[in-house]
């Protein structure tokens, strides 16, 4: 237990007596023993400290300057005054004793044969043999966590007997914030309540740690640590308890977040090792070699393989962006997918992800409705291929993606490239370009001689070479029109009569639109 004032009035070698401050008062934890003469040691001091006196510089008859002294000892932090005897004072002076107990500051009277030094050395003894206590207790919790550690089930186990050293509670989460364990099991709704501060904990480098207020409804004090040794966290492990942790439980604590980080560090060498091998297995697969990936593969992507298949390719919308959104994206599918049971093959290609899973996997649902809710992120997803059509999954995916990129939208399917029109393809600078390119000529002519060509040749277009019909619309006969669109053959160097010409033409015209 931590020395208190009332501890330290029964130790039978000191002899002190209590004049004031008796009852709860003497319960305050004594954290440190100072001396000083001084009329005010308050800047001195720190708080907790039992101050010790002979009262030589006092002025111990006035009892409105003792009252001044106490309260600037109070407002100071000092939890005790000890006021020795038999030096400048024979016994402990009446003001000081009023004015102690009015203002409830335990008063303790030395005896002339305490010397201070004694009292010095009984409050240091105590603090040490705390400080070991905790040490030990902390060595101990470290070899239980160790063995909790190893066991089949070690991160459960692990959380389990934190929090039971805690008498709290424990999550850990993965780098996307998601919880992947929690100990008890009711603490796992409370610690997904957390999403918020852990985003914030996330911006900050590895190892960094927050001390915040439990969710709402608890009186929880939450202390959050980020695990891994990188700039960017690996993970996070949450603690909750009713009261403020002491050395003891930090002692705990600490061990159980260098046990976490050392078990992702080692595990991130494993997962380096199935990123170079999902990279090697798409490379067969996008080579037509379904078999030499399947026979691979093994027994570590299950049926992966088995089945028909989609691909999702996701990149930062805008070039030069921050690949944090994609990197994300990636966490939570791979997480998602642990949680299902669900083979999923990710690869990661400079900020480029690809998701390889089942068509209906979840965790390739989960992927694509974060990819199309997030910002910053630009993803195409493939139509369902069996194994050996993942090359033109591969290319599927990469137009869908073209075309995500092209109209600022976060996720486009396969599916959706040919439903919908062509026309928002053109909205592109190098499209434009060459629209007016290709149509300045007939632009120059209609702005210095009569004849409205662009118009005439859009009208002319549009009713796929009719005639009579264009004639009819833009208001001329159709005698006029012929001239003019051999006058647009003319200064474009170029024949209607071929489909290529006016489908260029059509395009342009669309685009300049």
């Amino acid at each position: 237990m931590p020395l208190t004032l009332a501890s330290l009035a029964q130790h039978s070698a000191l002899k002190l007596t209590v004049l004031a401050g008796e009852g709860e008062r003497l319960a305050a934890v004594v954290r440190w023993v100072h001396t000083s003469e001084l009329d005010d040691p308050g800047p001195y001091l720190e708080g907790g400290e039992l101050l010790l006196t002979t009262g030589l510089k006092l002025e111990i008859d006035d009892g409105r300057a003792m009252r001044g002294y106490v309260r600037r000892l109070a407002a100071a932090g000092v939890v005790g005054l000890g006021f020795g005897v038999g030096v400048g004072h024979d016994e402990v002076p009446r003001c000081l004793v009023d004015a102690a107990a009015h203002e409830g500051l335990p008063l303790l009277e030395v005896p002339r044969r305490t010397p201070f030094i004694a009292i010095s050395k009984a409050v240091s003894a105590a603090l040490a043999a705390e400080q070991y206590k905790a040490v030990t207790a902390g060595f101990e919790a470290q070899r239980e966590l160790t063995r909790a550690a190893l066991a089949p089930d070690g991160t459960a186990a692990l959380l389990a007997r934190l929090a039971a050293h805690l008498d709290g509670w424990a999550a850990l989460y993965d780098a996307s914030g998601a919880v992947l364990a929690a100990a008890p099991e009711w603490a796992g709704r409370r610690a997904a309540r957390l999403a918020g501060e852990i985003d914030r904990l996330r911006d900050t480098p590895a190892p960094a740690s927050a001390a915040v207020a439990g969710p709402a409804g608890t009186e929880d004090r939450v202390e959050l640590q980020s695990l891994g040794t990188g700039r960017r966290p690996r993970g996070f492990l949450a603690v909750g308890t009713e009261e403020r942790l002491d050395t003891a439980a930090r002692y705990v604590v600490n061990a159980a977040v260098a046990l976490l980080t050392l078990s992702l560090e080692q595990s991130r060498t494993l997962q380096d090792a199935q990123a170079r091998l999902a990279a090697a297995l798409l490379r067969m697969l996008l080579a037509g070699e379904p078999g030499h990936a399947r026979s691979v593969a093994g027994r570590l992507y299950g049926t992966l393989f088995e089945h028909p298949l989609r691909l999702l390719i996701a990149e930062p919308a805008e070039t030069g962006s921050a690949p944090e959104a994609v990197a994300l994206l990636a966490e939570r599918a791979e997480t998602a997918a642990a949680r299902a049971g669900e083979p999923l093959l990710t690869v990661r290609d400079g900020s480029r992800l690809l998701l390889l899973a089942a068509e209906d996997a979840l965790c390739l649902a989960s992927a694509a409705e974060l990819a199309e809710s997030s910002a910053g992120v630009a993803a195409g997803l493939s139509a369902s291929v069996d194994p050996a059509g993942v090359p033109e999954a591969h290319r599927q995916a990469e137009r869908a993606l073209a075309v995500a990129l092209r109209r600022g939208r976060n996720l486009v399917e396969h599916g959706e490239v040919g439903a919908g029109s062509v026309m928002p393809l053109l909205a592109d600078e190098a499209v434009r370009a060459f629209s007016e390119g290709l149509l300045r000529p007939l632009r120059e002519h209609d702005a210095t001689a009569r004849g409205d060509l662009v118009a005439s040749l859009a009208a002319w277009l549009s009713h796929h070479g009719q005639w009579d019909a264009a004639a009819a619309d833009l208001g001329v006969h159709r005698h006029t029109l012929r001239y003019r669109m051999r006058r647009v053959e003319e200064i474009l160097g170029r024949s209607l009569d071929d489909p290529d010409v006016r489908m260029e033409l059509w395009l342009a015209l669309k685009a300049g639109a």
